[in-house]
Parts: structure tokens; C-alpha cells; sequence
């Protein structure tokens, strides 16, 4: 299995992904002594729609470094043009994404910013915050999402200053799934695609309790990965379908 995991690891792939997504996973690894590592998974969405996880890193603590490191490995392996990478905001990966994929937008996953400003505000507050946030990422366009967003803003400022500031600062990042076709919109501003396969994967992990090796981390992922990858193989990601014209006009405008 070693020899099928380094030459998957080595095959080669697709010119154009419309998505990139980037998620990690914690797990307690055995290296003579036992310490939580990151498990680095990059999940790509081609033209067509269909979804792939393109590749995963076991160890190490995460950082923007490694993850500039995996692009850089997808990129020589033929994945040269990206529409868009979606992840969250882990300090210095949009500069990283950048590096590799100038021409890609970035997508700040609403859903973990959103839990992020949540868990800072009174709990009575949760709730109505929760929805007033709603009605900026589910807007129909940018214009009346900047427009939620003011109200927003002049609503909670006074009270949560600094977590309503952080908003302003983001908004670009976080309303870029706007610029997108409509169909796609829900898949996009979020890490969920990827949230499924970081569920199973940490299910899988968990009766191990701690990973007796790199090699075992490697052995699961990899099979977890295999399943998804054949299940997803047949079954385009929703809404992909109607936005393939749209999608392949924003590849050769960037790209051509």
C-alpha cells in the first residue's frame, strides 16, 4: 500500500479546478512521544463540477508555510489555472494562496467567521446577531449585502466594537462568493464541501485512539480519501451544473 500511496500522491491532475478548498484536522500522533499534528487536505472542484480530494499532508503544527507548500506540489503536478480558493483565516494563508494562484480569488469561509464572532457576544445576543449576520451572506446580490451590512453595523457597533470591526475589515474576503453564478453561491462561501470529509476522516481516526505512526495516519486518510473520491466520481457538487458557461467564461477571460 505505500508504494500506491506515494504514486497517488504523484499523479497527475487536472489544468483547471474552479474550486480549492483547504481544510485541516487535528490528531494525536505517536512519535516517541504522543502530540497533536494537523492532517492537510485539499479538496478540488473541476469545471464540470465534480469534486476530488487532490491531496493530503499528515504532521506538523498548521501554518501557511506548508500549506504554500502543498499549492506549490499541486501546481507542478498540472494544476495551473483556479478560479477560487475557499478556507478560513488562518493568519497568512490568503498570501500563500496568492502566491501560487495570483489570479484566484479568495473565499474567507463565512460559516467559521460567523461561529468566531458568536462565541465572542452574550449569549442573549447570540441568537439575534446570528440572524442579523444572515441577512448579509444570504443576500441576493453585493449591493443589498453591503447594505445588510451597514445596519448591521450601526446596530451592533456600540456593543461589540471590535467584532463588528473585524467584519469591515474582512467584507471583502468574505462577500467574494457574490461575484460567483448564483447556483454556486451556497457550496462556495463556506468550507462545508470539505467539512464532510474532515468528519469522516476523524471518525475513522478515533477508535485508534493515538496513531502508532505516520504511516498509520497515512494508511486511513488515504482509504477514507479513495472512498470519497470514487463516490464523488459519479455525482456532480450541486449546482455546478448550470454554472459551467459562466464558470468557463471566468477561466478564459483570467487565464487567455
Amino acid at each position: 500500500m505505500k508504494e500506491d500511496i506515494e504514486k497517488w500522491h504523484a499523479r497527475p491532475l487536472h489544468q483547471r479546478y474552479s474550486v480549492l478548498y483547504l481544510d485541516g484536522l487535528y490528531v494525536k500522533l505517536r512519535r516517541d512521544t504522543v502530540e497533536k499534528e494537523v492532517i492537510y487536505v485539499v479538496l478540488g472542484v473541476n469545471e464540470e463540477g465534480y469534486r476530488e480530494i487532490l491531496d493530503f499532508f499528515v504532521g506538523g503544527q498548521e501554518s501557511a508555510y506548508v500549506w504554500q507548500e502543498i499549492l506549490q506540489q499541486l501546481y507542478q503536478r498540472g494544476v495551473k489555472e483556479v478560479l477560487l480558493g475557499v478556507f478560513d483565516g488562518l493568519p497568512g494563508l490568503e498570501e500563500a494562496f496568492k502566491a501560487v494562484y495570483p489570479k484566484a480569488d479568495v473565499q474567507r469561509c463565512v460559516v467559521h467567521k460567523v461561529r468566531n464572532t458568536l462565541s465572542r457576544v452574550r449569549k442573549k445576543d447570540q441568537f439575534e446577531m446570528a440572524e442579523d449576520l444572515k441577512l448579509i451572506y444570504r443576500s441576493p446580490n453585493k449591493e443589498i449585502a453591503l447594505e445588510m451590512f451597514q445596519q448591521f453595523q450601526s446596530k451592533w457597533s456600540h456593543k461589540y466594537p471590535r467584532e463588528v470591526q473585524s467584519w469591515a475589515n474582512e467584507l471583502d474576503v468574505l462577500l467574494t462568493f457574490m461575484d460567483y453564478p448564483s447556483s454556486i453561491r451556497s457550496v462556495i462561501y463556506t468550507t462545508n464541501a470539505i467539512e464532510r470529509t474532515i468528519k469522516e476522516i476523524r471518525k475513522r481516526l478515533k477508535p485508534m485512539n493515538s496513531l502508532s505512526s505516520l504511516e498509520a495516519a497515512e494508511k486511513v486518510v488515504y482509504l477514507t480519501v479513495q472512498d470519497f473520491n470514487e463516490k464523488w466520481a459519479e455525482r456532480k457538487l450541486r449546482g455546478f451544473a448550470e454554472a459551467q458557461e459562466a464558470l468557463e467564461r471566468m477561466f478564459e477571460e483570467r487565464y487567455h
